[in-house]
């Protein structure tokens, strides 16, 4: 059977609202890396680019969070509706290649990325980074932004920063292998077109 254009049944658009938060997040799986990012938090639209361009997804996201207090709730909630909007995208899942890894440098930096959308939550994140902040961000809402998208998207993701000593380049390293990853994972297989890719007929 020839594969199918994929048009809009790999598009989604979620909308969350929470005391904390009001985040809309529209997502193209089969985009050009085409982005619209507007958080109000700088660096985390730069990790967002970088997920966008790399995973040549189209992203359109807009965040409004209580950022007078931090950006915690911010980072986590788009984390959350991204991985919403990302399993509405991906629907049933049949036809795709399932896993996804890359591995993606920057200087002395290097990290690596591997993921399966399994249907079951899971993370496992290794990243040492050398300082607590880059600028205004904490580094720990890295792990929180991508926890709030595994628990959501419904994927098995493990995040191994291998080497680096500047954070700006661990944390850009990172993201760029997640969406390099991330866009294997979804790709289309012309030669399991179709099909469900487990043995348990489902994911």
């Amino acid at each position: 059977m020839q594969a199918q254009p994929a048009t809009a049944a790999r598009r989604a658009e979620i909308t969350r609202n929470t005391n904390e938060t009001q985040i809309r997040v529209a997502i193209n799986l089969d985009g050009t890396g085409q982005q619209k990012l507007n958080t109000g938090v700088p660096f985390l639209d730069h990790m967002l680019d970088q997920i966008a361009r790399h995973g040549l997804f189209d992203l359109d996201i807009e965040a409004k969070g209580d950022l007078h207090i931090d950006a915690h709730h911010t980072v986590e909630d788009v984390g959350i509706t991204l991985g919403q909007a990302f399993a509405q995208a991906l629907s049933s899942k049949s036809g795709i290649r399932r896993y996804g890894h890359a591995y993606v440098p920057l200087d002395e930096a290097l990290s690596r990325v591997v993921l399966d959308c399994s249907g079951r939550p899971g993370l496992e994140f290794h990243v040492p980074f050398k300082r607590a902040m880059i600028g205004s961000f904490d580094v720990d809402l890295t792990h929180e932004f991508f926890q709030g998208f595994v628990n959501h998207a419904l994927v098995t993701l493990h995040i191994d920063n291998l080497r680096g000593e500047n954070a700006h380049h661990q944390c850009e390293t990172v993201f760029k292998a997640f969406g390099r990853a991330l866009r294997m994972a979804v790709e289309l297989d012309e030669r399991s077109f179709g099909v469900i890719p487990s043995t348990k007929g489902c994911l």
